[in-house]
């Protein structure tokens, strides 16, 4: 069975016996409800470094008052079981207490590339995103830290906190793993009703005819009128974005723009989904 560590205490004893042998850590950060996307992210870990510690925390932090929080899947025990299934040496799962202690006084905040997309409907979210990601960076000391693609303009974020706060754990991004249908594995996929799953694999086919007509050469606000339009048809009830953006900055491309990746997040029934893939 996996080693479950609950207190900073409990993390830096096993970081230091780990470095006592001269190996190196990966690690990744989740909120459990573990799945294949997961998992590939602790192979990729297990792949790239001698260990691999998982974290385990949904974060009260990133959730506005509307959203799933209190809903959100809780599942320890089966995530541990995954996670040991795959060769992971330990799960760090804190209780809220440890992770924010009632005189926790400290938000982290990005200025630019939080703004834009997610940042517009969701507008509490990524600072309580890079909060705890930063304090996990900081109490798990790892080499390399891996986080998946779906939640590209996360990755985006923290790229670039690590790179301005000088913490010396190198992020590397994971291509998004999907079912056959191509839909992009994610916790929140156990909202969706039998009805809405065969809607809900349209997402990525639509991203891919927009990428198809970018490389036409169609313009992109077409485009993105189009692909809009196709998702209220065949019944997504809201649409937050679908877009085409320069991949670094996330801003309308320029002419200075050196890649493009079309980003979507859309609701079908109550659950909000997200999905991107790149243009080029």
């Amino acid at each position: 069975m996996v080693e479950i560590l609950k207190t900073p205490e409990d993390l830096r004893a096993f970081s230091k016996n780990l470095r006592a042998q001269n190996k190196t850590l990966g690690f990744v950060p989740t909120m459990g409800a573990l799945h294949e996307g997961h998992l590939t992210l602790a192979r990729t870990a297990l792949e790239n470094c001698d260990a691999c510690i998982i974290s385990i925390f949904v974060n009260p932090k990133q959730f506005a008052p509307h959203e799933d929080f209190d809903r959100y899947p809780r599942q320890l025990d089966k995530d541990a079981e995954l996670l040991a299934s795959v060769g992971v040496d330990a799960v760090f799962a804190p209780d809220i207490e440890v992770m924010y202690p009632k005189d926790f006084q400290t938000t982290v905040s990005l200025s630019e590339i939080t703004k834009p997309l997610e940042g517009e409907f969701r507008p509490t979210h990524f600072a309580g995103v890079s909060t705890v990601v930063t304090r996990l960076l900081l109490l798990v000391g790892a080499d390399k830290a891996f986080f998946g693609e779906k939640d590209y303009q996360q990755l985006r974020l923290i790229k670039q906190l690590a790179k301005d706060l000088a913490i010396p754990t190198e992020i590397i991004g994971v291509p998004i793993v999907r079912e056959k249908s191509g839909l992009a594995l994610s916790s929140r996929n156990a909202y969706l009703s039998a009805e809405e799953r065969p809607i809900a694999d349209q997402l990525n086919v639509i991203l891919k005819t927009m990428a198809s007509e970018f490389k036409s050469g169609d313009a992109i606000s077409d485009i993105e009128h189009r692909a809009a339009q196709k998702l209220l048809e065949i019944g997504f009830r809201k649409i937050d974005y679908i877009t085409i953006r320069d991949a670094e900055t996330l801003l309308p491309p320029t002419i200075e723009t050196k890649s493009h990746r079309i980003l979507a997040a859309a609701f079908l029934g109550k659950t909000r989904l997200i999905d991107n893939i790149s243009a080029d």
